[in-house]
């Protein structure tokens, strides 16, 4: 657990960093539409300062996308309860809960750090688990702030709307030049720009390894010390379906379940393994206690 937490943290700086490059090489592509070899300078500052106001604020932008809406102890005393104990457990600091109205069972977390972590439930989720089930639920939760997986999920998330924002720019310049002057250079620049946004997102992505979600399984089946609570919750979302109302592959590998339709072209690079397979391990745990 401990070298997953180191491992988290070094893929968050590998994916800014990577980010940048990235970045650079696309200012480098718009110098040459310009014809200013400076303008790759600014691109990288503009990206630099890019990353450092979206690891503060991608939080905001991930809860409002997914119609996220702060809750206290009075709202719901259940859910805020068992956010509360699985915290005390884990030795973290009670996140910030919230409620997203849908149907669908689902959850996620995000934040940078523990101390700055937030959880939310759908309204769903809420409604068809037990107690049990949504402990487990909740500490596979608290699983992810507790291994740092959270903070690799943020960066990925605001990173991925940028690259794919600079491509899409990048390849109107490109169309609208190459009417003007007919430059076969830049209409195969143009080309490439436009594989490399679904490209780069699918890669920083992808950095969101599947092993995260069964660490964080293992993670909650130890903090409620019951297996089957995750396990059976898991059973229930399958057969219930996770899809959410709101759509957006961005944001999809925070959830605990995929959000995304099954007909999604996303769903060919989920993060979230198959939930039997899940289901599998844990009542392997339960078994082995």
């Amino acid at each position: 657990m401990y070298s997953q937490i180191a491992a988290n943290k070094r893929k968050t700086i590998l994916i800014m960093g990577l980010f940048i490059i990235l970045v650079g090489l696309m200012g480098w592509l718009f110098s040459l539409y310009m014809g200013e070899t400076y303008i790759t300078a600014y691109v990288i500052i503009g990206a630099l300062i890019y990353v450092a106001i979206s690891y503060f604020a991608s939080s905001k932008a991930v809860l409002a996308i997914n119609g996220a809406h702060e809750i206290q102890k009075k709202d719901n005393p259940r859910l805020y309860r068992i956010v509360e104990n699985l915290s005390i457990t884990e030795g973290l600091p009670t996140p910030k809960v919230y409620v997203i109205e849908d149907k669908a069972p689902n959850a996620f977390a995000t934040g940078r750090k523990p101390e700055k972590a937030i959880v939310a439930a759908t309204t769903g989720l809420l409604q068809i688990m037990d107690d049990k089930e949504l402990e487990g639920v909740m500490a596979h939760e608290l699983g992810h702030v507790k291994n740092l997986d959270i903070r690799v999920s943020m960066v990925a998330f605001a990173l991925v709307a940028i690259v794919s924002l600079l491509a899409d720019v990048l390849l109107r310049m490109t169309i609208f030049r190459d009417r003007d002057n007919n430059n076969q250079l830049l209409a195969i620049l143009g080309i490439v720009a436009a594989i490399l946004a679904p490209i780069a997102a699918t890669m920083i992505q992808m950095a969101i390894s599947r092993k995260r979600e069964y660490l964080a399984d293992a993670t909650g089946a130890l903090a409620t010390r019951y297996p089957e609570g995750l396990a059976n919750a898991l059973g229930k979302i399958q057969a219930h379906g996770s899809v959410m109302q709101r759509q957006n592959s961005s944001t999809a590998h925070f959830f605990f379940a995929n959000p995304l339709k099954k007909k999604s072209i996303s769903n060919l690079f989920s993060t979230h393994p198959p939930i039997d397979e899940r289901i599998k391990r844990l009542h392997e745990m339960g078994d082995k206690a």
